[in-house]
């Protein structure tokens, strides 16, 4: 179930295994994007496109936004 979490619980999960996704458009992404991101834009995300996600891991989806 999708919640909101801070750093330092990325940083367990991340040093756990998880997985890391953002849902940054292309370009954004291309410019500046966290180390080890798996990329996948917001609008393509569809069974296809996350089949490379291990489903045994959690995955953190990440988007910026300066709203």
């Amino acid at each position: 179930m999708p919640r909101e979490i801070d750093r330092e619980e990325v940083r367990r999960l991340l040093a756990a295994g998880a997985q890391l996704v953002e849902v940054l458009p292309l370009d954004e992404y291309r410019d500046d994007h966290l180390p080890g991101a798996i990329h996948i834009p917001l609008r393509n995300i569809s069974p296809e496109g996350v089949a490379a996600l291990d489903r045994e891991q959690p995955v953190i989806v990440y988007c910026w936004d300066a709203a």
